[in-house]
């Protein structure tokens, strides 16, 4: 059974965070709020964790993982970004998009797309996410947590625990989240593309 910590939204408590920091560099799968839904996340690169993330979720190896960042030069590290896309993120970061770019070869083989090398890149808008990105210095793979058949992410850290509590190491109850995911822009060509419409407004991306 997951291990459950009510961490505050607002101030969240750095004894939790840091604990379950600890969870997540042993290798342990979390789900933890964002700013669009909860979300299952875990060590860059932890393939034990990975595989759990797409059982889990269902998910083959085309799906796009999403690296968490805490801000826009951790973005440059994992992926490819030049001036122009630079300018777009700058103006919505924070915010409740995914962004999917080529990737840096500082991207764990196993978090590739198999034919695009691409990456899903985000920065939420989100005070215990960011508490998360600190203590850990680097970001977090991630999934947006949609049950199998179900459109939207869970919002609600209970019913986390009753479906999903006997496979996963942490559970974060920050309160409940936005039902909505986030929308899913594809930056590696401009003008963007709108892949999945989301939170967020996406007319900066279509005009």
């Amino acid at each position: 059974m997951s291990q459950y910590f009510q961490i505050h939204p607002e101030n969240p408590q750095k004894r939790l965070i840091d604990q379950a920091i600890e969870i997540i560099r042993k290798g342990g799968v979390v789900a933890y709020p964002t700013d669009s839904g909860y979300a299952l996340g875990c060590h860059l690169g932890e393939k034990k964790a990975v595989e759990k993330i797409k059982w889990l979720r269902s998910l083959d190896d085309k799906h796009n993982f999403t690296l968490v960042c805490s801000d826009l030069s951790e973005i440059g590290t994992y992926a490819k970004v030049d001036n122009a896309i630079f300018r777009l993120l700058k103006a919505h970061t924070p915010g409740p998009y995914t962004y999917i770019l080529d990737a840096t070869t500082e991207v764990p083989r196993l978090l590739l797309h198999p034919k695009r090398r691409s990456i899903g890149v985000r920065v939420p808008d989100h005070r215990i996410t960011h508490a998360l990105l600190e203590a850990l210095g680097e970001p977090l793979m991630s999934v947006t947590l949609i049950p199998e058949g179900e459109a939207l992410p869970m919002s609600d850290p209970e019913e986390i625990r009753d479906r999903f509590g006997a496979h996963l190491d942490l559970i974060i109850d920050g309160g409940a989240c936005h039902l909505d995911p986030t929308s899913v822009i594809d930056l590696r060509e401009l003008p963007p593309k709108v892949v999945r419409e989301g939170r967020g407004d996406i007319t900066p991306f279509t005009s």
